[in-house]
């Protein structure tokens, strides 16, 4: 049984890497068949080059309908949630920047519903978060207080 030739297959590389193994290693005749056959298999998929991509995912919903005031919704199943970051790798094992990556989104794309970012916001600054503190002043040192001297016993 012969096979063809593979278009692109350089018959002289298959003869030198099949000659360079018989020299180290001992075949059979039947073994030898198989090596060649192998050997420009293996080279004739090598000139194939890579296979087709596959064509790129769909978002659950459009990219611009993705963040609205109240929620974002997660592009990769349709999940709406005040905050996609949890989300992202507990079901789908990514993390915010391949997410952003993935879908093409700037590095500024929300992750987390506006309304949300500003109640937080407002807590925080309400608490006296990112403020500046106030220098504390160390407290006094207590003052040691003296016993009273006795009076000298005559």
């Amino acid at each position: 049984m012969a096979e063809a030739a593979a278009p692109g297959v350089n018959l002289y590389q298959v003869v030198r890497i099949v000659s360079s193994h018989v020299r180290r290693h001992q075949l059979g005749p039947d073994q030898l068949i198989g090596l060649i056959v192998a050997v420009h298999r293996a080279l004739a998929v090598l000139g194939l080059g890579p296979p087709p991509l596959e064509k790129p995912p769909e978002p659950a919903v459009p990219i611009r309908r993705s963040v609205q005031r109240d929620y974002v919704v997660c592009l990769e199943c349709g999940f709406r949630g005040q905050a996609l970051r949890r989300h992202l790798w507990v079901q789908h094992e990514l993390e915010v920047a391949a997410y952003r990556t993935r879908w093409n989104l700037p590095s500024d794309h929300p992750v987390t519903a506006p309304a949300y970012s500003a109640r937080r916001s407002a807590l925080a600054k309400q608490i006296g978060l990112g403020r500046p503190r106030a220098p504390v002043e160390p407290p006094p040192t207590p003052r040691r207080r003296r016993r009273p001297r006795r009076a000298p016993e005559n």
